[in-house]
């Protein structure tokens, strides 16, 4: 019997990608479907649904679904859900199928096709109310309002089969975990509690103080990298990975972390998307998510606590994995060592702060970046890729 947290909503996860040995009829008959090319955000919640990343969902949200989630962060049956998940289409394509009809699901920019919709509803969307809802604006230099904005006027809503996981079991086979699969090496491990860490960038030492702080009060770690399309400029997921296998290797008890990947594309909704990312991390089997400053977030859109303050206004009972909130790190001349404002008195003039733009500037001039930022194993990794992109 696992003392993990049981998955969102039940007892057990619910994947959605077809059996293995109905998987090539159900695709030569998606074939003579009608085609509905997805979004890159689309295409990778589709592959969250079909590892039961997104359980207890059954498929896309309709109208009811779509509007409870935005206002009051719940579904129509009560379930607590914090960001819609749904798929789009254009006004004369939505013109062409009925309700009760089967689309094929296409990822846009490759083609594949990646499901089957069984089309329960269509409905129209006020772009607008979800922004304001989900993101707290809406203007369009938001990259998550942005999406939102460009994608079709029409909502499908239904059931979806799921055909395929996209290039990620093959890429990134050695960090592409399902979550049956973290959580037979959590149970393996004897682990019970576990906290993931989310991340989209290399690991400096202000995250590894982070993630040790985890270690220290739980049973292990999963560091839990985007592998999802990021802004321009990210760090691609092959040089994190190798990065934060650097640093574990080198500066982590053998057997207390765990490093994966996941096919999110980030929204950057702040609040709302680190409630999401608590929600399925709890169906990869986590008690725990680690919520330093400003999670999930972009620009100026969100104050840099907001992320931890929204788990305060959830009703009981809306979800097990709770935040670990962890203030900003950084390291401290004076402490000599690394600190958060809760543990370090001093003042601005003595804390070690470099911005993402100024480190890849350094990286660029090959200028000396101070060892109490990184660890040296992990700057030589980072200036090997920044040489080969120069």
């Amino acid at each position: 019997m696992s003392n993990l947290v049981p998955p969102h909503g039940g007892e057990t996860l619910k994947p959605l990608m077809a059996p293995e040995a109905e998987r090539a009829e159900e695709l030569t008959r998606a074939k003579g479907l009608k085609q509905v090319p997805m979004s890159s955000r689309e295409t990778s919640d589709i592959v969250m649904l079909a590892m039961g990343a997104y359980t207890p969902l059954d498929g896309f949200m309709g109208e009811a679904d779509w509007r409870g989630v935005c206002a009051d962060m719940k579904m129509a049956g009560g379930l607590f859900w914090p960001i819609p998940i749904t798929v789009s289409c254009g006004e004369d394509m939505a013109g062409t199928i009925q309700i009760g009809e089967e689309v094929a699901l296409t990822d846009g920019e490759s083609g594949e096709i990646m499901g089957i919709l069984e089309v329960a509803e269509k409905y129209e969307i006020d772009k607008d109310f979800e922004c304001e809802h989900i993101y707290r604006t809406t203007d369009g230099e938001h990259p998550g309002v942005a999406k939102v904005m460009d994608q079709g006027k029409v909502n499908l809503g239904g059931k979806v089969t799921a055909l395929s996981e996209g290039i990620y079991p093959t890429e990134y086979k050695d960090l592409f975990m399902r979550p049956a699969e973290t959580r037979a090496m959590f149970a393996e491990k004897g682990w019970s509690k576990v906290a993931a860490f989310q991340t989209r960038n290399p690991m400096h030492r202000s995250h590894e103080h982070l993630a040790k702080i985890a270690v220290e009060i739980l049973d292990g770690v999963l560091i839990h990298q985007v592998l999802g399309k990021l802004k321009p400029g990210d760090i691609p997921a092959e040089t994190r990975t190798k990065a934060i296998n650097t640093l574990v290797d080198n500066y982590f008890v053998a057997g207390t972390v765990v490093q994966a990947g996941y096919p999110i594309e980030m929204r950057y909704a702040g609040p709302r998307e680190a409630l999401l990312h608590a929600v399925f991390r709890q169906n990869f089997g986590c008690s725990h998510l680690v919520v330093g400053r400003d999670h999930a977030g972009v620009g100026d859109y969100y104050g840099p606590y907001d992320a931890q303050h929204i788990f305060n206004d959830l009703e009981p009972g809306a979800m097990i994995t709770e935040a670990l909130k962890i203030d900003i790190t950084f390291y401290c001349k004076r402490c000599d060592g690394l600190a958060t404002n809760r543990t370090c008195p001093h003042g601005d003039e003595h804390r070690l702060s470099i911005s993402g733009t100024r480190l890849r500037e350094m990286f660029a001039k090959h200028e000396s970046v101070p060892h109490e930022f990184s660890r040296p194993e992990v700057l030589e990794v980072l200036q090997e890729y920044y040489d080969t992109i120069r």
